[in-house]
């Protein structure tokens, strides 16, 4: 039987940003350059990105949840606080996976803040390989080049691994655990796999063509 389900956008985004040096939520996206204005920020293009397939997007902050606010509410989103970010990323996976069930939502396209949003056409790629999946696919994870990244699209039943396993777990680990339920798409996007940490890797994005 097809799926049907609702899906939740869920953006992580409570990091400390220290090797950064500043928010990486708030850095201008595109990088600023003399040909490229910057219009937005890696939280608003990763929002709006999302909301082409989800009717919610949840950022999941922490103590810069203040400062996030009114990108988030601004671009239509909900914001939601993880009480102790300093317990690491997963805990807020499950901060943010635990809300996408309170909303009633049975499905969540899940991302990083600190990664340029992916093509539109990468997103559609992986919501329709996730609707066509069997019910037995618990997940879809992005392949480029055979490294896995960014958006995940995970089913309930992978929500569930996730809220009760122990806060010292990690999402890789329960993806390995549940290797036969997760799909690997292909896809030709190197945004799948970025990540920015430093202002090194944030001056590097000046020259990858950004596209829609």
């Amino acid at each position: 039987m097809a799926r049907a389900p609702a899906f939740c956008g869920v953006i992580l985004a409570a990091g400390e940003s220290t090797r950064m040096g500043r928010d990486k939520a708030l850095l201008p996206w595109p990088p600023p350059g003399p040909a490229i204005a910057s219009t937005e920020t890696f939280l608003s293009a990763g929002i709006r990105s999302l909301l082409q397939f989800c009717d919610l997007v949840v950022v999941v902050a922490g103590q810069n949840d203040t400062r996030l606010a009114p990108v988030v509410y601004t671009h239509n989103a909900s914001l939601i606080r993880n009480p102790a970010p300093e317990r690491g990323q997963f805990s807020s996976l499950q901060v943010g996976l635990q809300e996408v069930l309170n909303r009633g939502r049975d499905a969540a396209m899940i991302t990083l803040v600190d990664r340029p949003p992916v093509r539109s056409a990468t997103l559609q790629a992986l919501h329709d390989a996730f609707l066509s999946a069997p019910t037995t696919t618990w997940a879809v994870v992005p392949e480029y080049k055979g490294k896995h990244g960014h958006p995940v699209i995970a089913a309930r039943e992978f929500i569930h691994q996730c809220l009760e396993a122990a806060p010292t777990a990690t999402a890789r680990e329960i993806e390995h655990q549940h290797q036969p339920h997760i799909a690997y798409l292909p896809v030709e996007d190197p945004f799948a796999v970025v990540n920015v940490n430093t202002p090194q890797d944030y001056s590097s994005l000046q020259n990858v063509p950004v596209l829609g």
